[in-house]
């Protein structure tokens, strides 16, 4: 029970941080904790499992710069480990006049950001990639796949578990602190300085904390004593799903032009890996943070949530665009509405309601989405002790190698290793 670092948190980037932790330091010993009986459980296992390839970030961000080199790396280990994919590529479709100057705008950051392959195409291209699709003009994307990264983050546990990292499962921490030495483990408690107790009154000792939380990241950084902010607020996204006999009409990924106005990308179509296709998602307020269903409820987390004035702030911004989320989640035929814009052919009774997703969105207390990732620590004996995670959002999941070569580097720095 006595780790030199112990990874908070099973998911694809907790996994992937850990495996390239005990790569780096293999005499070092490792624990991933998890408080779900499972690894991947939450958004890891939750996602459109698409390997996107960096269209959208802003030039410089660390967004950018790591999903470009996630993506390439995805697709090689994939190789390495037999994993499959589809390199189905991905069209973003203009279908209104307006769209076109936003669409080009988005291809000249492809190119900022490195993006391989890109071009834009007309209609009649897009007719030839997408024979039901239709649209004025389209970024065409190559290089965008898609993957079950549920199986992905199976085998970096794998490869964390053969090189000597012990992952404990229905471990969910819910306290850190200094241990207290006594004249009896005076040399476990100077060198496994901090203890790390779960809601069963288990615990591990350990020198240093790596959290990669998710949905609870913020919690976690307030029990260890570190900032609140920024605050996790989580957005369910329902996703249809094309019966199977209507699957014909999707060949590759097909998305909307993003409005910049809005924070969200809008509904799109997505093939899977098991030859079904996810169309959506929208983005509502989840009244729970594990909440999948649409009646899943937690007094606790919900007033949290309502309670915060960043969400407020949020939502006075973008309230008509909510109103039509909300609207939108109650009603098929609204949704549909949505998806006739490119595929015409799409009818009511062509679809069925599918799974859900909860996103981990950070809000500051201005309002606005965190749209970078965010790394921190505290000060004090615990704080100086711990690297949180703070905001991992899409593309995490592509990103996630490239995102733990980075955590690794923060680690070695932070904790000396």
């Amino acid at each position: 029970s006595t780790f030199d670092v112990a990874v908070v948190g099973a998911g694809i980037v907790g996994l992937a941080s850990a495996r390239e932790l005990v790569r780096r330091h293999p005499s070092l010993a490792f624990a991933v904790l998890e408080k779900e009986k499972e690894l991947a459980h939450h958004q890891s296992g939750h996602n459109s499992g698409v390997i996107h390839s960096g269209i959208y970030y802003k030039p410089g961000s660390l967004k950018a710069k790591l999903c470009v080199q996630g993506s390439a790396l995805c697709y090689e280990y994939c190789d390495q480990k037999g994993i499959p994919y589809k390199q189905c590529g991905k069209l973003i479709v203009a279908v209104e006049q307006d769209e076109i100057p936003r669409l080009k705008a988005l291809y000249e950051r492809g190119l900022q950001n490195n993006v391989r392959g890109l071009k834009l195409i007309g209609a009649k291209e897009i007719k030839a990639k997408e024979p039901f699709c239709r649209g004025l003009m389209a970024l065409d994307s190559p290089y965008t796949g898609i993957v079950n990264y549920k199986q992905v983050a199976q085998s970096y546990a794998e490869d964390f578990q053969e090189a000597g990292g012990t992952i404990l499962t229905d471990f969910e921490v819910t306290d850190m602190e200094m241990a207290k030495e006594s004249s009896s483990e005076s040399e476990d408690g100077l060198k496994y300085p901090v203890v790390v107790r779960n809601s069963k009154g288990e615990e591990i000792y350990c020198r240093h904390i790596v959290t990669c939380a998710g949905l609870y990241s913020d919690r976690l950084s307030e029990i260890s004593g570190c900032s609140p902010e920024p605050r996790i607020v989580p957005f369910r996204g329902d996703y249809l799903v094309l019966k199977p006999e209507k699957c014909y009409m999707v060949k590759g990924n097909i998305y909307p032009v993003p409005n910049p106005r809005f924070p969200f990308l809008g509904f799109h179509f997505t093939p899977r890996m098991d030859g079904s296709v996810w169309l959506g998602p929208n983005a509502v307020l989840a009244f729970k943070r594990e909440g999948y269903r649409l009646f899943d409820f937690s007094a606790g987390e919900f007033l949290d949530a309502v309670t915060y004035s960043g969400l407020w702030k949020l939502v006075l911004r973008n309230l008509s665009y909510g109103l039509n989320e909300m609207y939108r989640a109650c009603f098929l035929s609204a949704q549909v509405k949505q998806l006739q814009k490119f595929i015409p052919e799409v009818t009511v009774n062509d679809v069925l309601r599918g799974p859900s997703g909860v996103r981990a969105q950070a809000l500051d207390s201005d309002g606005n989405l965190v749209d970078d990732f965010v790394f921190d620590g505290g000060s004090g004996d615990i704080g100086s002790r711990i690297l949180h995670v703070r905001n991992a959002p899409s593309p995490a999941a592509t990103s996630s190698l490239a995102i733990a070569k980075m955590i690794a580097d923060e680690v070695k720095q932070r904790f000396e290793l």
